[in-house]
């Protein structure tokens, strides 16, 4: 399935109790959910593990340490009109499933205004209820965030009223086990006030699966990559322009059990060639748009993608002192369709 072009990436604001906000994404994405998401091979694979202790473990700890997280999610529920239990195994995806959905490439761009860029690649048929989602929780920081049907905020690209970017890539790991839902785990960063925060808060959470996270935040000079799995957490400050696509990388813990798909691995080894190919003038939206390797390009939109994924949207984030600017594209379009800024909330 390729992407039906006709439904442009919408924006949406959201504000009110953790309930209320789960509640107005839910049925912001009913229609795509139902149409779509509930009749894939995905959610029947991944709901028909709802039952199982690992699910059951993520939710005692979500409802415990994450009580207004865990709101979210029976909102977002209610919403779709869909069982909380399916919902809430659907958010675990990743944590269960090696093979659950999600791609992703990010290119990081260090210096005195470093960039972050990201290409945010999913399943296609989602297309027409994913959005760009402005919400000013009661509890917690206000965010702008790309949005799923039936997913929480914050595991594709995000900026906060703090100023902090993040940006999340799928990794396919096999070594899971009892703890939060990584998902559940990104959500928590949204809330983050500083880069120090949020590595914290990663580093002492009990995860369950595996993301790689690129973080930085105006006013602080360094961009952090950042992979964790079950187990293993490995940080490194990005020194030079470098490229992230969706699998472990960082020495000591890529050895680590995951799956590489021929997609993942053609995007990373083509956006290393761009990089190095441009010495000192990288051009961030030139790699995420590069369609040169025909077969497995880092810019998705091919209907027989072997991984079922299309590039949905592309966010590049230029990281100030004072404050983050923010353009969103819709496709491989030239001119943006969304512009904002962290001190501003109000995409236009």
């Amino acid at each position: 399935m390729s992407i039906d072009r006709s439904h442009r990436l919408s924006c949406i604001a959201i504000a009110g109790e953790p309930f209320e906000i789960g509640l107005q994404l839910g049925r912001h994405g009913a229609d795509a959910a139902h149409a779509h998401l509930i009749r894939t091979h995905a959610w029947a694979h991944v709901t028909g593990s709802k039952n199982h202790d690992q699910v059951q473990a993520a939710r005692r700890l979500t409802e415990t340490l994450f009580p207004h997280y865990f709101e979210e999610l029976r909102g977002l529920a209610a919403g779709l009109e869909l069982p909380l239990e399916d919902v809430f195994a659907w958010n675990c995806r990743g944590d269960i499933w090696a093979m659950s959905p999600d791609g992703c490439t990010t290119i990081q761009i260090p210096g005195s205004e470093p960039v972050v860029a990201h290409n945010e690649d999913g399943d296609p048929g989602l297309r027409r209820g994913c959005a760009l989602a402005t919400v000013r929780p009661s509890k917690g920081r206000a965010f702008t965030a790309f949005v799923y049907p039936a997913s929480l905020p914050g595991h594709t690209f995000a900026l906060n009223d703090a100023g902090l970017v993040m940006t999340v890539n799928n990794i396919r790991s096999r070594e899971t086990g009892e703890g939060l839902p990584r998902m559940v785990v990104t959500r928590a960063l949204l809330d983050c006030g500083s880069l120090d925060e949020a590595f914290e808060r990663v580093k002492t959470a009990p995860r369950a699966g595996a993301f790689h996270l690129t973080l930085a935040r105006s006013g602080e000079a360094d961009i952090l990559s950042l992979e964790f799995t079950h187990k293993h957490l490995s940080v490194q400050t990005v020194r030079s322009p470098s490229s992230h696509a969706n699998h472990l990388i960082h020495a000591g813990i890529r050895a680590e059990q995951q799956l590489v798909t021929g997609s993942s691995n053609s995007r990373q080894e083509r956006a290393d060639a761009m990089i190095a190919e441009a010495g000192g003038n990288v051009d961030p939206l030139a790699i995420l748009h590069d369609t040169t390797q025909s077969a497995l390009p880092i810019y998705r939109q091919q209907p027989d993608d072997p991984d079922n994924e299309n590039t949905l949207a592309t966010a590049y984030f230029k990281i100030g002192t004072d404050k983050v600017d923010c353009t969103i594209y819709d496709g491989n379009e030239t001119s943006p369709r969304f512009r904002f800024k962290s001190d501003a909330f109000s995409p236009a």
